[in-house]
């Protein structure tokens, strides 16, 4: 590889995150986990539905009498918790990307709901109490927050209004109406705020160019546009938990790339691009987001998805989320790079490997992404190609072999290299592994979490090795579904003159 940057690493991977309904955050599980992800990873915005929803008691419908015949009515908008969850978000670092939905019930059109939680998923029954609703909301952020704060967090229209699960009928022209009337309220509060949709589920790319001819026709604000990517097949049902076939990685990549395409030549040409979900699966209750194999999978997306689109948000940061009820085994498939009570997973270490990567890019390739930061540090994310569901069955080893430029320019040099390995595979740095060993238990004791959390950490190892005319040869050996992160440093040796380690007892030579 060359002893020059040939780009820079975009962090697109890093703008967002999710995360289950916006209630959820008030839970200590739910706190402790972010915290954990913020101070490893460390995720600019994280977006979630529900900010609307019932359950956070923002829209508050009275009619009340008094003794006296005196009557009250209307509504009250309150933020009693909003206003702790987004506290909690701002003490550890990340903003909300605002998804504005479910319609609360005192203001939907039907009683069609989604999800164990019951998100209303109908128009609003008047859309000007809607857009009296978007404004109240702002307005309060705003001036608790600040408007330059506010003005970082992008605002998103309703989520997936193609599917009839979450948009009644799937109705189309509802839905733009709703998104005609959204958009001038958000910009009659700051015309700076970002407001931008239509944040569609794969499959739906007949939207764009509907969408895109609203948005001229009627001349609607839009400074950015969202969708999400999945790459699973239908689901095979079990009881708490499906199985699902997996299309190849460059699926999501396809998926990234496609609405650039597709309104190219539109109004929307040019404008923010940001995928507000995207995993291997949909479902909530699928093994495969417990597994190395999933870390595999989506380590290509990571290393070069921002080729494509401004951000690209996993689905989800940990597994306190109800989507489909509360989950029944301690390990149930969930979203989550998390378990409950903050038991990692092997993508939850891809994701912690990337943080770790400098700013410029050295080598890409199908199993490797090298960078270099200002110190000279260069990195090495390596992973075991995966193909999905009708590739063949990955082999038990991957070799990687790599000669890589160590110092600060690539300079021409001897002497030797701290090499520092990070493995996680089926069997290194994998809980779901240890948890089938330990028979599977739903609720694991205190004892059992403590192992839990060992056997989930990643497997370190570390060498001098010969750093021969500025570089450094690497020959790793790849596990199966193994995700590897090697950090390579030139040595400047400090030893005193002083100093024989021969002379430390236990390190001289043998004498038998």
């Amino acid at each position: 590889m060359p002893d020059r940057p040939i780009g820079t690493l975009d962090d697109a991977w890093r703008t967002c995150v999710g995360t289950g309904r916006f209630n959820l955050a008030l839970r200590r599980d739910y706190q402790e986990s972010l915290a954990l992800v913020q101070a490893e990873i460390g995720f600019r915005h994280v977006r979630g539905h529900g900010l609307l929803h019932d359950d956070v008691g923002v829209h508050r419908p009275y009619d009340v009498t008094g003794p006296d015949g005196t009557r009250w009515s209307g509504t009250r908008h309150a933020f009693t918790y909003v206003d702790q969850v987004v506290d909690a978000y701002l003490d550890l670092g990340i903003k909300p990307f605002l998804e504005l939905g479910f319609m609360p019930s005192g203001l939907a059109s039907g009683e069609q709901t989604v999800f164990w939680w019951k998100g209303n998923v109908t128009p609003p029954a008047d859309h000007r109490e809607w857009a009296a609703l978007v404004q109240g909301v702002l307005r309060h952020l705003v001036d608790r927050y600040g408007l330059e704060e506010v003005r970082t967090w992008p605002i998103e229209v309703w989520n997936e209004p193609n599917l009839v699960h979450f948009w009644a009928g799937a109705d189309q022209q509802a839905y733009f109406r709703l998104y005609e009337a959204t958009a001038h309220a958000v910009k009659e509060v700051d015309p700076e705020l970002q407001v931008g949709g239509p944040a569609i589920s794969p499959g739906a790319d007949d939207w764009w160019a509907p969408f895109a001819d609203l948005v001229a026709r009627r001349d609607l604000p839009a400074d950015f546009v969202s969708f999400h990517a999945y790459s699973s097949g239908p689901a095979q049902h079990v009881p708490f938990g499906v199985y699902q076939t997996l299309r190849r990685p460059q699926s999501l990549l396809d998926q990234f790339a496609t609405p650039a395409k597709l309104l190219a030549g539109t109004v929307l040409e040019g404008r923010p691009r940001h995928v507000t979900e995207f995993n291997t699966s949909y479902r909530p209750d699928n093994p495969v987001h417990d597994t190395a194999y999933n870390a595999a999978y989506l380590a290509p997306v990571l290393a070069s998805g921002g080729d494509h689109v401004d951000s690209f948000s996993y689905w989800t940061f940990c597994d306190v989320f109800e989507e489909e009820n509360v989950p029944t085994a301690f390990f149930h498939g969930g979203f989550g790079m998390l378990t409950h009570r903050q038991v990692k997973k092997p993508t939850y270490h891809l994701y912690a490997f990337m943080a770790r990567m400098g700013a410029d890019v050295l080598a890409r390739g199908d199993d490797h992404l090298v960078t270099r930061d200002a110190s000279g540090r260069v990195t090495v994310l390596a992973w075991q190609p995966v193909g999905g569901t009708d590739d063949p069955t990955e082999p038990e080893r991957h070799q990687v072999r790599l000669s890589v430029p160590v110092g600060r320019h690539g300079v021409a040099g001897q002497g030797t290299a701290y090499v520092h390995r990070s493995v996680v595979n089926d069997d290194e740095g994998n809980a779901f592994t240890a948890w089938q060993q330990m028979g599977r238990p739903l609720s694991p004791t205190s004892r059992q979490l403590d192992r839990l959390r060992e056997a989930a950490e990643a497997v370190r190892s570390h060498a001098a090795v010969p750093l021969v005319a500025g570089r450094v040869d690497l020959d790793l050996t790849l596990a199966r579904h193994e995700v590897t992160l090697v950090e390579i440093d030139p040595v400047v040796d400090e030893t005193p003159p002083w100093l024989d380690d021969t002379r430390i007892l236990g390190r001289g030579p043998y004498r038998g």
